[in-house]
């Protein structure tokens, strides 16, 4: 209904905001703790703009999503460090990867952005690789044309196909573990899900399943979530401290140690369902303490950073799309920075839905300019 896409318009605003920040934000000398606390404090300035109002006598819940996540060269994502452990500096041409979620009421947006560090918020980074502009051009591409595939009444497998074309014909891998996900109201990870590409045989021996094939329905909303690498995309955990956790509801125990119970006190009040960080906690020792017995006996998941081979260039992109009766509306990501470029064409089906994409934001801007010029008019 209204008030619900509503919701999510809000939220989404919000994520590009947040987004458009931290890219100005990612400079040399810019410290990842720096970047992972100014993207909360945006969000959660914001969601505190909106819906005060208790409903029924509750408030409603609002704030961060999935925790803000800043991800430099061959780390691929989940990377949110603790203060009090590390003030790593992003330096002119570290590969960054940022990843944020937000919600309203429930109601959850997401996005992640690639970008080279430059000197300043106003330069623009010099001798971009070539392999690099590449992968970034591919996962972005890859971005649109599954945005652009998930429609009422396709499945699963065909936006899984249409990924792989377009990895296949810039010469990069999709990364095996990343999958777009439906999501829900609190759930950010809902039963169906699409994978990036169809596992082998050789895969599933490994120990990867295959996605069972779904049809998507009409008011269903979307992560699309495309990371690509220049390397073979089976990742390993990182060697850093995972702080990214979400509860399993379907799990109970009864702990032991007491600081296992304080952070699962804490994380039944504040984040029953949807990812947190340990930097969110008022008393961080307590939760380093705590966490490791709440994750042996399954009622935390972890969400540890991932990363490819040192020399691999790695591509993060991700968007919120809604499916709606006038068609599938992206509301969430920024543009691909102008400095990624390749020498490969897309393929000709990619080139013509690329173009017809194009077409569309243009008329879009064009009407919410005039929109905006009528509504200036009258003042």
């Amino acid at each position: 209904n209204s008030d619900v896409c509503t919701k999510y318009q809000e939220a989404s605003k919000i994520i590009n905001l947040t987004l458009t920040g931290l890219v100005s934000q990612s400079v040399a000398g810019a410290k990842i703790i720096d970047l992972c606390q100014f993207g909360t404090t945006v969000i959660d300035s914001q969601v505190g703009k909106l819906y005060n109002k208790k409903v029924n006598g509750v408030a409603v819940e609002k704030g961060v999503a999935f925790p803000v996540c800043i991800s430099v060269n061959e780390v691929i994502c989940n990377h949110s460090p603790l203060p009090t452990e590390e003030n790593a500096e992003l330096k002119v041409g570290d590969i960054v990867k940022i990843d944020l979620g937000c919600h309203v009421d429930g109601y959850i947006a997401v996005a992640a952005h690639t970008l080279v560090v430059a000197e300043t918020a106003e330069s623009v980074p010099a001798d971009v690789p070539d392999d690099l502009g590449n992968v970034a051009v591919a996962a972005y591409n890859a971005m649109l044309i599954a945005a652009d595939a998930i429609r009422a009444g396709a499945t699963n497998t065909d936006v899984t196909k249409v990924v792989e074309r377009v990895a296949s014909n810039y010469g990069v891998n999709t990364i095996a573990t990343v999958r777009m996900h439906q999501m829900k109201r609190f759930v950010m990870d809902g039963v169906k899900e699409v994978a990036l590409k169809e596992p082998t045989p050789e895969d599933i021996d490994e120990g990867e399943e295959p996605v069972p094939e779904c049809t998507f329905e009409q008011a269903e909303v979307y992560a699309i979530d495309v990371a690509m690498t220049t390397g073979d995309g089976k990742v390993r955990p990182a060697d850093l401290r995972t702080t990214v956790f979400k509860r399993n509801v379907e799990a109970n125990y009864r702990l032991k140690m007491k600081a296992s119970r304080y952070v699962l006190t804490e994380v039944d009040k504040k984040y029953p369902t949807l990812p947190f960080t340990l930097r969110h906690f008022d008393d961080e020792r307590q939760a380093k303490m705590g966490i490791t017995e709440c994750v042996n006996h399954g009622l935390l998941m972890p969400y540890p950073s991932l990363i490819e081979k040192n020399d691999a260039k790695v591509a993060h992109f991700k968007c919120t799309v809604l499916l709606l009766p006038s068609g599938t509306n992206k509301v969430t990501g920024l543009p691909m920075p102008a400095y990624f470029k390749t020498d490969k064409e897309p393929d000709e089906e990619t080139a013509k839905i690329i173009k017809e994409i194009t077409e569309r934001e243009e008329k879009k801007a064009r009407k919410k300019a005039a929109k905006k010029a009528k509504k200036k008019g009258k003042k």
